[in-house]
C-alpha cells in the first residue's frame, strides 16, 4: 500500500499548535483539532467519539499494520493540506501557529483523507455496513471526492485534506510562523 510508510528517511509534516506548545502528544484526545469541543457543542463530542471508535474498531479488524488513530500523532501531509483544513475548520485552528516538523529516525506513517471524518461528523444516521464501507475507504487511502457520497439526497464532495498518522520521533523545524488567525486579524 503506497499510503503506508515504514522508513527512516526524513519526512516533513505539519501541525497547528498553540504558540507555546510542543509537538502534539500521542493521545488523539490531546493533540488534534477536534480534541476539545467548541462552546455549547456537546453533540460534536459524541459524533467525534463515534467516528474515532468505528475507525479504530475497523483498523483492528482489517488494517492492523497501520498506525492507530488513538495512539499516533495526527498531522498534515503538506502545508497545503494544513491550510485547506484551516479554510474548512477556522474555529479549530484559531490562534494556533502552523508548525513544520521533520521525522528523526525510524517511523511508521500512513496518509488518509480527513474529509471522511467530516462526512462521519455530519448529522445523519448510517448503517453499520455503510460505516464499514466508509472506514474501509479511509484506511485504503481513498479520497472522498473519488467516491461520490450523498448527504440529504444531494451529492457531497469535499476537497481532500490529507492527514498523516505518525508513530516515531519528530522535531520542530524553524521557519517563519504562519498564524491560525483569520487574514487581517493577526
Amino acid at each position: 500500500m503506497d499510503h503506508l510508510l515504514k522508513d527512516s528517511s526524513p519526512l516533513e509534516l505539519y501541525a497547528w499548535l498553540d504558540e507555546d506548545a510542543a509537538l502534539p502528544g500521542w493521545d488523539i484526545l490531546v493533540g488534534n483539532p477536534f480534541a476539545q469541543t467548541l462552546p455549547e457543542d456537546h453533540f460534536t463530542t459524541v459524533q467525534n467519539y463515534f467516528a474515532e471508535y468505528h475507525l479504530e474498531y475497523f483498523r483492528q479488524r482489517i488494517y492492523q499494520n497501520f498506525p492507530s488513530r488513538l495512539h499516533a500523532l495526527l498531522l498534515f501531509a503538506t502545508r497545503v493540506d494544513a491550510e485547506t483544513f484551516r479554510a474548512k475548520h477556522p474555529a479549530r485552528v484559531f490562534g494556533k501557529t502552523l508548525t513544520r516538523a521533520r521525522s528523526k529516525g525510524a517511523y511508521i506513517c500512513s496518509f488518509h483523507d480527513s474529509s471522511w471524518l467530516d462526512y462521519l461528523r455530519l448529522p445523519h444516521s448510517l448503517s453499520l455496513s455503510t460505516l464499514d464501507e466508509i472506514a474501509n475507504y479511509y484506511w485504503q487511502g481513498a479520497l472522498v471526492e473519488e467516491v461520490g457520497l450523498t448527504f440529504l439526497n444531494e451529492n457531497w464532495q469535499e476537497a481532500p485534506v490529507i492527514e498523516a498518522l505518525f508513530q516515531g520521533t519528530l522535531e520542530a523545524v524553524s521557519s517563519s510562523p504562519q498564524s491560525g488567525w483569520l487574514p487581517g486579524f493577526a
